[in-house]
């Protein structure tokens, strides 16, 4: 069935191609009325993008023979959605509340439970001054060792809340191998008043274990081996390794093989949130992102916001054509939000087989990438305006500041809804008055879809609840696409050459697999870098 309403929607986007959204605008006065969803402090505008009811009744029914509804139930209970590596998606049982946990999953909601109290004490250690290092004084630096998913989700929450942070403690956070980063970090702190916590769900990570392995050393510099469980936390789902490393039972909080690392955020790899901004906003912000998840799930269609933005991605990009979708946050706290969203997206739906192993027959996950707002129309809005490419935006604005600056805030709010009409509206040559020559180059073609996204304020509720909105969305896109959003096989091969050409580099190993282009390029390193 899903492949006929496939075929209706090609149909129907051959029929309307030429559709201008002015038109469809001055056809129907109230269609910013009826293209929204308000979810409490949030409002999703869909109403600018190159859509009419038909599109939005076969965008349903798409969803519908996709059994997409039998997917979200199987995620929240707990089924072994995660074909491939036999696990479950367990993302949003870290921030359910008591009324919503499946009874089927009430030992690892008990294991979440105990997480959370582990993060709401160390928090308070620290923040109270009364976790003391080696040399008897209070933390005054954390060092936050990850990469990937539990370093993107956690820096990104912990900046974008910077402003309400009341923790006299800085953090730092280390994901790149390269030695630059960690060398600048560690020259400014004082071993007798840093605690470094490592995160990595199998303690195995090349990137997380050599960063850490030289913050340990840096450590060891200045105190003695005995006192390290003073200065080290691990978060992880190895056990073992961690105490094998010298990290004490008491200091290793838990990860689960049924949260993957792009979701982790909201478990105890969000200490450092928690550390920052006080437990009662990471509280905050799972309770935010709670709200999504029970609306994702009981909301009907048009009125679910999740399954409502996956959809206009999918017919934007099956069926419009755009290869890219740039995310535009305008609020400078939200600076990272991109990053972080392109990790969730472009890793999780960046797949080329189906959840059964065969090819997929149709394209999957997008580009995303973005910045921040104004900033970005000073850099690539002119290719999103007027280049060839298709590219669909969410605009994303907090409608209340929290600065005394109005003025900033009327030109930033301005600039946002500006971007979005001129994408819209677009400027033809008979409006253009200027010499002849120079008309055609500032015409505005117009007709380019977009979302806003606008928000009450920007708190630890509200980023937990757009955080969730694009978890959600991601997951629809893939059972459109018939994807797997939960695994990572990519990331794999490259990782596997980078060992054997490592130790060909340090131990002098035999290299097997490499090209003659790799080897040309191993033996060019080689004779600049002075390695035998």
């Amino acid at each position: 069935m899903a492949n006929h309403v496939w075929q209706d929607l090609e149909s129907h986007h051959d029929q309307h191609a030429d559709d201008l959204m002015t038109d469809l605008f001055a056809s129907n006065p109230d269609r910013a009325k009826h293209y929204r969803i308000q979810l409490g402090p949030m409002l999703l505008d869909y109403s600018k993008n190159r859509i009419n009811n038909e599109t939005l009744d076969l965008l349903g029914r798409l969803a519908c023979a996709s059994s997409l509804k039998t997917s979200r139930e199987a995620m929240f209970a707990g089924d072994l959605i995660n074909n491939s590596e036999h696990r479950p998606a367990l993302h949003t049982l870290l921030r359910t509340d008591s009324e919503h946990i499946p009874p089927q999953l009430s030992n690892e909601a008990a294991e979440v439970d105990a997480a959370r109290g582990q993060i709401r004490r160390i928090a308070k250690q620290i923040n109270e001054r009364s976790w003391l290092g080696a040399i008897g004084q209070p933390i005054t630096d954390i060092v936050h060792v990850g990469i990937g998913g539990s370093h993107l989700g956690p820096r990104m929450i912990d900046e974008a809340l910077s402003f309400k942070r009341k923790s006299p403690v800085h953090i730092h956070y280390v994901a790149n191998v390269d030695g630059h980063h960690l060398d600048d970090v560690l020259g400014t702190l004082n071993p007798g008043t840093t605690l470094v916590i490592v995160v990595s769900k199998s303690f195995s990570t090349m990137e997380t274990k050599l960063n850490a392995e030289s913050a340990r050393h840096w450590l060891l510099s200045e105190i003695q081996e005995m006192d390290l469980d003073k200065h080290q936390i691990a978060i992880t789902s190895n056990v073992q390794a961690a105490q094998r490393f010298g990290i004490t039972p008491d200091n290793i909080l838990p990860m689960w093989d049924w949260v993957g690392g792009r979701y982790s955020l909201w478990s105890a790899v969000g200490l450092p949130i928690a550390i920052s901004n006080g437990a009662d906003a990471f509280d905050e912000l799972l309770d935010g992102a709670n709200q999504m998840d029970q609306h994702f799930a009981t909301a009907p269609w048009p009125k679910n916001m999740p399954l409502m933005m996956a959809m206009l991605g999918v017919w934007n990009h099956n069926f419009l054509g755009a290869e890219t979708s740039a995310v535009l946050p305008y609020d400078h706290r939200l600076r990272l939000l991109p990053a972080h969203l392109q990790q969730l997206d472009m890793e999780s739906n960046g797949k080329s087989v189906t959840r059964e192993g065969s090819s997929v027959t149709t394209s999957t996950g997008p580009i995303i990438w973005g910045g921040e707002g104004t900033n970005g129309e000073h850099a690539f809005h002119q290719l999103i305006h007027q280049g060839t490419r298709l590219i669909p935006v969410d605009f994303i604005l907090p409608l209340n500041a929290d600065h005394e600056m109005p003025e900033h805030h009327h030109q930033l709010v301005s600039s946002c809804l500006s971007q979005s009409q001129a994408l819209m509206q677009g400027q033809p040559a008979a409006q253009i008055d200027a010499e002849p020559q120079v008309v055609a180059h500032m015409v505005m073609p117009g007709n380019r879809p977009s979302n806003t996204l606008m928000i009450d304020r920007l708190t630890p509720s509200t980023l937990g609840m757009l955080v969730a909105l694009y978890e959600h969305k991601v997951f629809c896109q893939a059972m459109i696409w018939k994807i797997n959003p939960f695994d990572q096989w990519g990331v794999r091969l490259g990782k596997e050459i980078g060992a054997e050409i490592y130790d060909h580099l340090v131990h002098g190993t035999t290299l097997s697999s490499a090209d003659p282009s790799t080897r040309a390029l191993i033996q060019h390193f080689q004779n600049i870098n002075g390695s035998v």
